[in-house]
């Protein structure tokens, strides 16, 4: 399995609500981070949990947001661990 994305990446989340488990918290959908470091591959828990067997394996990663960028204040860091669906690369620089 090959790292779609490299350290530092910048990345955003997906702003989806689904209808169904995810490990994507509320707080950090649509949100800006940057990969810290790929953490494996494992199966998709929002799939993987509505007892199907067809769910896909993804390769995880540590992305660290800023904490102001997620509640608001704050001045550390929180590293979440996300799937790679969750993420797609943040071109917001090139516009």
């Amino acid at each position: 399995m090959t790292d779609r994305f490299p350290p530092g990446t910048r990345v955003r989340t997906f702003p989806h609500d689904p209808p169904h488990h995810t490990r994507l918290p509320r707080y950090a959908r649509g949100k800006r981070g940057v990969i810290v470091e790929p953490e494996g591959p494992d199966e998709l828990p929002d799939i993987s949990a509505q007892g199907r067997g067809d769910a896909p394996v993804e390769q995880i990663y540590a992305v660290r947001f800023e904490a102001r960028d997620l509640w608001g204040e704050g001045d550390h860091h929180v590293v979440l661990d996300l799937w790679e669906s969750y993420l797609e690369e943040d071109r917001a620089d090139e516009r």
